[in-house]
């Protein structure tokens, strides 16, 4: 795509030359010509008789506006009239607008008044970009015109976008079927609108010092699209760079992380209750079968392992040194693993940024760049590493073995994390604790999850990300053969942020990091358990080939709540077409129902189940299956579940791998039941018609990023 770099250059350069950080609406017009954007015909008019020149040029009625870098908000300085249908209206407006920009501002630069073609009709929408701190620009779309802050329909992605990408974002606001032509009116050009989006999150791309960008409104027709105000704002300072860390050093450090052959304990104590005495207990009792070097300048041994005065005095080559030591004498011995050529240091010790005391992180952070090291934590529980035996922490030993890798910035959440694998069976490959984030964060680990062979599926628990940018790109090439479930702490708003601009003021809450997580084919899981609870049931089912959902139960009422959960988690219930219809009726009662939910009723013999369920997973149309099991003595739980199990087996032996998930009522039987098709790779849970339909949802969001739905 051919733009005017160069003119969009002169202009800007121009704007921060003079000082200021909003562009005026003609050279707001300017760049928008410059990369193709469509705003309506206009002029800058410096007297009276020169605004009806121009006013009978452009053609009446039209809209005058005052053009002054001191007045941002045009319309809050009586700066703004419409609808000027003829000559004397439009000289009479010149001069009222120039009062009222002088009574509002007295010394105002004032260049004059912007005499616009009245454009309007169709639909207004905002199309706009704004530099989130996590993420960097995000380009916006949404319902436009006085009401966007308040109806707040807006999407965001990162930028830039391409026009597949654009036209998804006119899909993604609640009032999608507004643009599609609702109540007979004409559906607008999706395509130019695409491409406006597309423009401007390529402009804002190309000149990083585009802080705010607002097109709005825009008026979107069946004919085309044209922005009626356009309003750029730039940022004041240099354009800061964030570290970039080529993936194959990411790879090469990461790697000596998770399989040391060697780790020193700097810290390390034969002091029960001393951090630096759990570490190493919990090494050496955890299997580990690398070396394993105690530094302590007090003790010629700790636990039978020989006792170094600092990690330079060890004899042989080491990947990772833990820190068990106060914050303060962290950068020395930071300093004395550089001279160690160590590339790998885990920071358990508190006492920095979280304290508050930032000089101090600022200074190791210095210090692991200049000496190639790079830094877990400070402020974690540590890290484990089941397929190493590795338990590199002061915490509860865990020795599951399995394909989840977990990661939190919370010690707190660590444990919850460590609690749930351990109670629910569930095998992890890794959990690691990541606290301050100074050096390592989510996209280091992603990077290397990604082609870890012991892990096929992520989740993580964060209250931010350091480089957003960063994380989406890992997340991305990541999802495309693993899922990634991310809990984001802190859903409500995330603070208000000084903006000038609608988009970034809409940007200043957690909508940004829901829809760019959703771009980057995340899972994100609403709360800590249901993180946890997709980790454990997500790798276990079998990717859907289609969207036809079908759910067979033995309760009216559970087939009612199973349906709102299909609708809430964003699944599709199949019509059932006539000859399958028949089908299922064949084992039903005449009281029964087909249709979708299939309800068998609940005093039908554990062959009806059983036959339901088979016809379920041989039809080829249906994709998935929600089973509603009720308890009764004609079907107890543990015939339902062995039953279930056996047909679904049949089905796999046969080639037929359906995702199958169930919702147990009944007495406490059904926690057995439900615990016996779990291990048998049917996700069920006893109590809940929310809990299975919400795993199925999070397997379906990661297929679908994955493009395994065709």
């Amino acid at each position: 795509m051919s733009y005017d770099a160069e003119t969009v250059r002169e202009i800007l350069d121009k704007v921060r030359a003079e000082g200021r950080e909003a562009l005026t609406a003609p050279e707001g017009k300017r760049v928008c010509d410059a990369y193709g954007i469509p705003t309506p015909g206009e002029g800058l008019a410096a007297t009276a008789e020169e605004a009806v020149n121009l006013a009978e040029k452009i053609g009446f009625p039209v809209v005058m506006k005052i053009v002054s870098p001191d007045i941002l908000h045009k319309t809050e300085a009586g700066g703004v009239l419409v609808g000027l249908s003829d000559s004397d209206r439009v000289a009479t407006g010149f001069d009222t607008i120039i009062a009222n920009a002088k009574q509002y501002k007295a010394g105002a630069r004032i260049d004059g008044v912007q005499v616009q073609q009245m454009v309007g009709g169709g639909q207004e929408v905002i199309i706009g970009a704004t530099t989130d701190p996590t993420f960097g620009k995000v380009v916006a779309f949404g319902l436009g015109g006085v009401l966007v802050e308040v109806l707040k329909d807006v999407t965001f992605r990162l930028a830039p976008v391409d026009q597949a990408e654009a036209v998804s974002m006119l899909d993604g606001i609640a009032a999608a079927e507004v643009l599609k032509g609702a109540r007979g009116a004409d559906p607008v050009d999706a395509d130019t609108l695409a491409d406006v989006i597309r423009r401007v999150s390529e402009l804002v791309t190309d000149f990083p010092e585009i802080a705010e960008f607002d097109l709005n409104p825009v008026f979107a027709s069946k004919d085309g699209a044209i922005a009626a105000d356009v309003r750029i704002i730039l940022q004041a300072g240099p354009v800061a760079e964030r570290r970039q860390i080529p993936q194959e050093e990411i790879l090469r450090v990461m790697t000596r992380l998770m399989n040391p052959k060697a780790v020193a304990v700097v810290g390390a104590s034969d002091q029960d209750g001393k951090i630096g005495n759990s570490v190493m207990k919990n090494l050496i009792n955890g299997g580990y079968q690398g070396e394993i070097y105690p530094i302590n300048p007090k003790a010629d041994e700790i636990l039978g392992k020989k006792a170094y005065p600092s990690v330079t005095a060890i004899p042989g080559d080491v990947d990772v040194a833990v820190f068990a030591i106060p914050a303060k004498f962290v950068p020395g011995a930071l300093e004395e693993c550089g001279d160690k050529a160590i590339p790998a240091a885990v920071l358990i010790p508190s006492g920095f940024a979280e304290t508050g005391n930032h000089e101090l992180q600022d200074q190791i952070v210095e210090i692991a760049q200049r000496r190639g090291i790079r830094m877990l934590g400070p402020n974690i529980y540590g890290y484990y590493y089941t397929p190493q035996n590795l338990c590199a922490t002061f915490c509860t030993p865990y020795d599951v073995k399995g394909g989840v890798a977990l990661t939190s910035q919370s010690g707190g959440i660590g444990m919850a994390i460590l609690g749930f694998a351990r109670s629910t069976k569930m095998g992890v490959s890794a959990i690691v604790g990541l606290g301050n984030k100074s050096d390592v964060d989510e996209d280091d680990l992603i990077t290397y999850f990604a082609q870890d062979d012991n892990t096929n599926v992520v989740a993580m628990h964060l209250e931010d990300l350091k480089d957003g940018r960063a994380f989406v790109k890992a997340a991305k090439e990541m999802t495309k053969k693993k899922p990634v479930i991310v809990l984001k702490a802190g859903r409500t708003a995330m603070g208000a942020r000084a903006a000038s601009s609608h988009t970034g003021a809409l940007a200043g809450d957690d909508k940004v990091y829901d829809d760019i997580l959703k771009q980057a084919g995340v899972i994100r899981a609403p709360g800590l358990n249901e993180m946890l609870e997709y980790a454990r049931g997500v790798p276990l089912l079998p990717a859907p080939q289609g969207e036809n959902v079908v759910i067979i139960t033995g309760a009216g009422g559970s087939g009612v709540l199973l349906s709102d959960a299909v609708v809430a988690e964003g699944l599709s219930l199949m019509d059932i077409p006539p000859d399958l219809d028949e089908a299922f009726r064949r084992f039903i009662p005449p009281f029964g129902a087909a249709g979708n939910p299939i309800d068998i009723t609940g005093g039908e013999p554990p062959s009806t189940y059983e036959a339901t369920i088979r016809l379920g997973l041989e039809d080829p149309r249906i994709h998935a299956l929600i089973l509603g099991y009720w308890h009764t003595i004609v079907t107890p739980p543990m015939v339902f579940a062995e039953l279930t199990a056996r047909v679904v087996q049949e089905a796999r032996a046969k080639g037929i791998d359906k995702p199958v998930v169930a919702s147990l009522a009944g007495d406490v039987e059904v926690e057995q039941a439900c615990e016996y098709l779990y291990d048998r790779r049917i996700v069920a849970y006893p109590y809940t018609t929310e809990r299975p339909v919400a795993v199925l949802g999070a397997k379906y969001r990661w297929a679908r990023a994955a493009g395994l739905l065709g």
